[in-house]
């Protein structure tokens, strides 16, 4: 059950943010056995003053279209599965909106199954 955050610079419409969200939860459905159905994302818009980065750290040329999407998932995926999300949401990204790869930054926060309640005051991952 991973919970996305993805920050960006205000100012896209609806449909491009829309498009964000369906790239992210097909890229997490075909690359991370996240089950049907399974969303909970939410995109937080920031003013020019309230959004930085380096557009050059690493050797990446980023832009003023960056994202950041940090994903909080249980420590449960291989390597292998991470890389092949990393790879898949910059090519859905990429299709739809039109973001380029340089512009995908993204940050996978695992935590342990007991670290969940979703909802109702109950931990429905701990006795997993």
């Amino acid at each position: 059950m991973p919970l996305l955050h993805i920050s960006m610079r205000a100012g896209k419409p609806e449909a491009y943010r829309q498009a964000i969200f369906d790239g992210l939860y097909r890229a997490m459905r075909e690359t991370f056995d996240v089950p049907e159905d399974d969303q909970f994302m939410a995109i937080t818009e920031h003013e020019p003053g309230n959004f930085r980065y380096n557009a050059s750290y690493l050797g990446v040329a980023r832009s003023d279209d960056l994202v950041f999407i940090q994903i909080t998932a249980n420590n449960t995926r291989t390597v292998e599965q991470k890389k092949a999300l990393y790879r898949r949401i910059a090519e859905l990204l990429g299709d739809n909106p039109g973001i380029r790869p340089e512009d995908v930054f993204v940050s996978l926060v695992e935590v342990a199954k007991e670290n969940w309640s979703l909802g109702n005051g109950i931990a429905q991952y701990a006795d997993r």
